[in-house]
């Protein structure tokens, strides 16, 4: 059964977009784990554009769960990581025009950048996930820099329409059964939905999915807590309760 990691980055967005101190990230990770959450995501982005070094140093003291501290792969990064010391690092590629994270890290083009910077975040004693396309490519250069976790990036399959969507799912069940075999561990996030979030979940390995907006936007109607007890109610017990093969009809 894959875990629930809630991002709570759009709360800190609507408090940016007044730069005041309301809603705070912070009380609401709170409301997330009584919801459910496994794990408290935040992305800390080099233009600061949502959530703070603030929020991020209030959080390591308070979340009861898990800290995923998602970073671009910096020096001025690595440096917070290791005065933080969140529970994991997440790798992420960052550009500062883009509205979210777009794509994964292309890992096979940079290995040696990218190995110095897992290899030093490993030394902090923090385990490192890599956010990556479901590529092979990308998951063998995963493994070859070290990393011990891969997070599959699940945009494509989120924005598929109903006739793709069946092929891109079963790009993302192959690859977390080439990841398994390669020795690495799998988290998957981006795009994921009340809608289509099950047949992720039902994928045999898959550890954690990490879900932001979706959460937050039904919170506006529902509360966050109620919010995140139905996406992990959802994780917990998909609908057709049944593991999920690349032969079914989607």
């Amino acid at each position: 059964m894959a875990s629930l990691g809630v991002n709570i980055d759009h709360i800190a967005n609507v408090r940016e977009a007044r730069k005041t101190t309301e809603p705070d990230p912070v009380t609401m990770a709170l409301l997330a784990e009584l919801g459910g959450a496994d794990c408290i995501t935040v992305h800390l982005r080099e233009d600061r554009r949502h959530i703070q070094e603030r929020d991020l140093t209030l959080l390591k003291q308070t979340v009861r769960s898990r800290l995923n501290l998602e970073m671009a792969p910096t020096k001025e990064m690595v440096y917070i990581a290791s005065k933080i010391l969140p529970d994991m690092v997440t790798l992420v590629p960052e550009k500062r025009e883009e509205i979210t994270t777009e794509g994964g890290l292309a890992i096979s083009t940079n290995e040696n950048e990218l190995q110095k910077v897992v290899k030093e975040i490993q030394k902090l004693g923090i385990p490192v996930s890599l956010f990556i396309d479901p590529i092979p490519e990308q998951l063998k250069a995963s493994k070859r820099i070290g990393a011990a976790w891969v997070e599959l990036h699940t945009g494509k399959y989120a924005e598929a329409s109903w006739t793709e969507k069946h092929q891109e799912l079963a790009k993302i069940s192959e690859a977390t059964a080439r990841a398994l075999s390669l020795g690495l561990r799998v988290n998957a996030g981006h795009g994921l939905t009340y809608q289509n979030v099950e047949p992720v979940a039902s994928i045999v390995g898959m550890e954690e999915l990490n879900i932001g907006h979706t959460i937050i936007s039904r919170s506006i109607a529902v509360g966050l807590k109620e919010a995140v007890k139905e996406m992990k109610d959802l994780i917990k017990n998909p609908s057709n309760n049944k593991v999920f093969s690349i032969t079914n009809n989607y």
